[in-house]
Order: C-alpha cells, then structure tokens, then sequence
C-alpha cells in the first residue's frame, strides 16, 4: 500500500466531494468547516485539572457525609 501525501489526500477528497456533490455544493461543504481558534492542548489541560478537581471534591463530600 503506497502512502499518500496530505496534498495528495486533500486533492483526491476534493476530487470526490466534487463528483458526489458537484462543484458548488462541494465548496459550501468545505466552507462550513473552520479551524477554530485558540490552543486547545493547553486549554484541554486546564479543562481535564479543573474537572479532576471537581471530581475529587465530590468524593471527599461524599464520604464525609457516610
């Protein structure tokens, strides 16, 4: 199996979008995607150490009550 490029894949994606979609519809459904913005690696570290956090904190209460 011959590894492909990521241009290689986008080209080959495109091509198919636009023979099941045709041209226009195959651009509106590229459009509709976005990149977002932001780090989310380092916001994801944020969000996991204030959920652990939250996590803890109902155990701790949750035993205290029993």
């Amino acid at each position: 199996m011959e590894t492909k490029t990521l241009n290689e894949i986008r080209i080959l994606g495109f091509e198919v979008l636009v023979k099941n979609l045709g041209p226009a519809d195959a651009v509106r459904f590229i459009q509709s995607y976005s990149h977002g913005s932001g780090d989310y690696t380092k916001n994801r570290k944020q969000w996991l150490e204030t959920d652990f956090d939250r996590i803890v904190e109902g155990i701790t209460e949750k035993r205290e009550k029993n």
